[in-house]
């Protein structure tokens, strides 16, 4: 009877020893990472869940969407590791980078492009043309907005002074006001549902065309907007012709508390798994780990730059 109590502690404590070794490698291989997010809904939503999916199925990284009300929200959510990874674009990281010291990026994840609409039965083709028209400004409630209109403004030589400011406190209202005839134009992003809305409305919407020339003025207003091509199609409604449209990049970023080789281990999977992002998120066609790494003024991970090392990836300059 001794040997046999002694065989059952002996397999009572083999049990144990056995629970507590899964508990504490399941403990080491749960941990969950959380990418912060606009709506459900938004380009950027759409982006995280594709990004999250690939790190969990591919990279055995847990990573969940966080959704929040927009990105002045989840910006310093990140800074301050409320959550480990989020998305938004550039302007907004400009304008929160000394409010918020422990940003880090990771890269550039895909670009960005908007354009001025007008009425496609006006004789208005080039911004120059908006001269004393109504143009939506404002933005109260989109303040990296305001400025990206001035920059557009200044490329045709004119400034708020030379138009009739109609004040909106989004870009939705702004559309909305021009569909009903309070605005002689509007600005949005290209790909959005409302774009396409107003096109039918109105019975057909013209992109105004900016002039390469007129960018360096531009840039005074916004250092890292750029032009990029746009050819006639689905996606870029109003384009009647190959233009130049307005183009900003989507940031993704995390935080200085980030693991290094976490980051690292992110962009690989990423690059290696390129179809499976695009088949939830056509926009990250443009996905490449040469693109994540432009010349922005904000502090980029060590993690990503140890990426960028390794494979020979030099920054690339904003256009």
């Amino acid at each position: 009877m001794p040997n046999i109590a002694t065989g059952f502690r002996r397999l009572a404590a083999a049990a144990l020893g056995l629970a507590a070794s899964s508990l504490f490698a399941g403990g080491a291989t749960a941990q969950t990472y959380g990418i912060a997010t606009m709506q459900p809904g938004t380009l950027s939503h759409t982006s995280a869940s594709a990004i999250a999916k690939v790190l969990k199925e591919k990279g055995a990284l847990n990573v969940l969407v966080q959704p929040t009300a927009g990105e002045t929200t989840l910006i310093p959510m990140v800074n301050h590791g409320e959550a480990d990874l989020g998305i938004a674009n550039i302007f907004e990281m400009e304008n929160a980078k000394k409010a918020n010291p422990d940003l880090r990026l990771i890269g550039s994840l895909h670009s960005l492009r908007g354009a001025f609409w007008v009425r496609k039965d006006t004789p208005m083709k080039t911004i120059a043309d908006l001269k004393g028209k109504r143009v939506v400004l404002g933005f109260s409630a989109m303040r990296t907005i305001d400025p990206m209109i001035k920059a557009i403004l200044a490329t045709g030589g004119l400034t708020e002074a030379d138009v009739k400011p109609v004040l909106v406190p989004n870009v939705v209202r702004g559309a909305d006001d021009f569909g009903n005839g309070a605005a002689d134009m509007f600005f949005f992003a290209f790909g959005a549902a409302k774009v396409r809305e107003i096109d039918a409305t109105v019975g057909g919407i013209r992109a105004l065309e900016i002039p390469e020339s007129g960018m360096a003025a531009a840039k005074k207003i916004l250092a890292d907007g750029y032009l990029s091509p746009a050819q006639p199609g689905p996606f870029f409604v109003g384009v009647d012709h190959p233009m130049g449209v307005y183009t900003w990049d989507n940031m993704i970023f995390t935080n200085a508390k980030v693991k290094d080789e976490i980051v690292y281990k992110m962009i690989d999977t990423l690059e290696k798994n390129k179809a499976d992002l695009v088949a939830v998120a056509p926009a990250l066609r443009e996905f490449s780990a040469a693109g994540l790494y432009k010349s922005y003024d904000l502090p980029y991970h060590p993690g990503a730059l140890k990426y960028f090392k390794d494979h020979n990836i030099a920054a690339k300059a904003v256009q």
